[in-house]
């Protein structure tokens, strides 16, 4: 049974060429919230932005897939900050807790990016004031076990966003579900990806679609080794991510790096595809490093790729504290660092 569903996992990107609305599309712009893909936390970034099956016990990979939040996480509390390109500097919490009469573990957090201040001007470029645009997201989290080796878990966010006069408000849900068989040291996880709503739009009568994205993915640890992998795809509802640009012709590359609609099958599939590894030197350090295939095509300069679409990371593991670093790089000269702090609060009581 393992078997056919690890087989399953990595022939969906195949399988859905024939699905006739799984047709070519611009991933970016065509979204409201898109920040909601930003990744929260530095193990999120040093996975590559996207896991949906990896187990350990940091909390924050319940951002991922609320599956992955476990009764071991009770009394949890995360702080991240990262700093962003541009001067944007955004700020994620996370505080989980087990509630053992309901067998459920809850989680609840706050998302708040900072867009800096903007000078405001007039058609003429008369500056007229300045602004402060920003984006946050409140969510919940829930996760119940099923059976030995199934888990489910839903999350459920607010998201407001605000620059200048025009504002927006909005519901997303994630559904996800796990299967942990710890006796052959293996997972599997399924994502559906801000699913939702509009409450309030920008401009009046212009609803947007919430960046849906269905992911699977498969991680397993080594026997006998400290070493764990993963594979994760992503899109699965979408065969052809890459960018298409109607002012281009096939097989061009705009110059400032973005293709325009290159590559053939085998380059479409990779597309979807997130690799990692993570592995655990002694108790006290843990490595990860993983490699995002769509990032390094859509952001790696011709000719000068360099470490684009290459992430890594940097645990320091303790009974009473996990403290995380991660660096992704984006372009050749263009890289994002995270850092992050996880207080197991129990580990605190004298």
């Amino acid at each position: 049974m393992r078997k056919n569903i690890i087989a399953l996992l990595l022939a969906l990107p195949y399988l859905c060429c024939l699905i006739p609305s799984a047709k070519a599309q611009v991933l970016g712009g065509k979204n409201v919230f898109s920040f909601l893909d930003l990744p929260v936390a530095p193990q999120v970034a040093a996975l590559g932005s996207t896991n949906v099956s990896l187990q350990n016990n940091d909390i924050a990979l319940s951002s991922l897939n609320p599956a992955l939040l476990r009764p071991s996480m009770d009394q949890h509390l995360q702080v991240n900050y990262t700093n962003y390109f541009g001067g944007v500097q955004y700020a994620h919490a996370l505080f989980g807790y087990h509630a053992e009469k309901y067998q459920t573990t809850f989680a609840g957090g706050i998302q708040y990016i900072n867009y800096g201040r903007i000078t405001e001007t007039d058609a003429t470029g008369m500056a007229q004031g300045t602004f402060w645009p920003r984006d946050m997201a409140i969510q919940v989290t829930a996760s119940r076990r099923y059976l030995e080796r199934w888990f489910y878990g839903l999350t459920m966010q607010y998201v407001h966003s605000a620059y200048q006069q025009y504002k927006a408000s909005g519901l997303a849900f994630h559904v996800g579900l796990n299967y942990q068989d710890t006796a052959h040291h293996w997972q599997a996880g399924l994502v559906f990806r801000n699913m939702g709503v509009q409450l309030k739009t920008y401009t009046k009568g212009n609803q947007e679609p919430l960046p849906f994205d269905l992911q699977v993915g498969v991680s397993k640890k080594l026997e006998g080794a400290p070493l764990q992998f993963s594979a994760t795809i992503h899109h699965v509802h979408q065969f052809d991510v890459r960018y298409a640009d109607p002012d281009f012709r096939e097989g061009t590359v705009i110059s400032d790096g973005d293709t325009a609609r290159t590559g053939g099958t085998a380059d479409k599939i990779f597309r979807h595809f997130i690799l990692a590894a993570q592995w655990e030197i002694g108790r006290y350090i843990e490595l990860t490093t993983a490699y995002n295939h769509l990032r390094r095509q859509e952001l790696g300069m011709p000719q000068q790729k360099g470490m684009s679409g290459f992430s890594g990371g940097l645990g320091i593991i303790t009974r009473r504290l996990q403290l995380r670093y991660a660096r992704s790089w984006y372009q050749r000269s263009e890289a994002l660092n995270q850092l992050g702090i996880n207080l197991p609060l129990k580990e605190w009581r004298y």
